[in-house]
């Protein structure tokens, strides 16, 4: 007599589907803390918001972020990352506006990365840009188009609350 099938428990598919016979083995874990910055303008031609977003080695668009250093506050970083990878050195970190927790693989090393998101408005002349070499591109875009474009719905999200954040404060 065959046996029946055995049912697949809830979430036991996707964990599989993560760790299949095509991937080494994930060896270790570790915890990685990065923090970013939705910068903000407001336009010359119309006093729209604009926010700015970089385009990744991948063609991704989201936000200036990076790893935070040893002994450096999250808060801190945003506005280093900011400056390193757009060249933008004007500016001013407002409020906090949340964390993104995703992962991701790095060889035989599962990744546990949280995103500190900062609100950040641009000041002086935000038109002279300067992205790393690794981007693809780096751009101001209308707040609504900004938030079709980002790659990351939880970064999306965060955008429209920081938007809420800027016409309520008047910012």
């Amino acid at each position: 007599m065959k046996k029946p099938n055995k049912p697949i428990i809830p979430g036991v598919q996707g964990f599989r589907n993560f760790v299949s016979k095509h991937r080494p083995i994930i060896k270790e874990v570790v915890r990685e803390t990065t923090s970013g910055g939705i910068v903000f303008r407001h336009a010359k031609s119309n006093g729209q918001i604009e926010i700015l977003l970089i385009q990744d080695a991948k063609n991704r668009w989201t936000i200036p972020k990076g790893h935070v250093e040893p002994g450096e506050e999250p808060g801190a970083t945003a506005e280093r990352e900011i400056r390193e990878e757009t060249g933008l050195q004007d500016m001013e970190v407002y409020n906090w506006l949340g964390k993104v927790h995703f992962r991701y693989r790095r060889a035989q090393t599962l990744v546990l990365m949280t995103m500190h998101i900062w609100l950040v408005e641009g000041q002086g002349d935000t038109d002279i840009l300067e992205g790393e070499d690794w981007l693809t591109d780096i751009k101001w875009f209308p707040a609504q188009v900004a938030v079709d474009k980002i790659a990351y719905d939880d970064i999306g999200k965060l955008m429209l609350i920081g938007m809420k954040r800027i016409r309520d404060n008047k910012l």
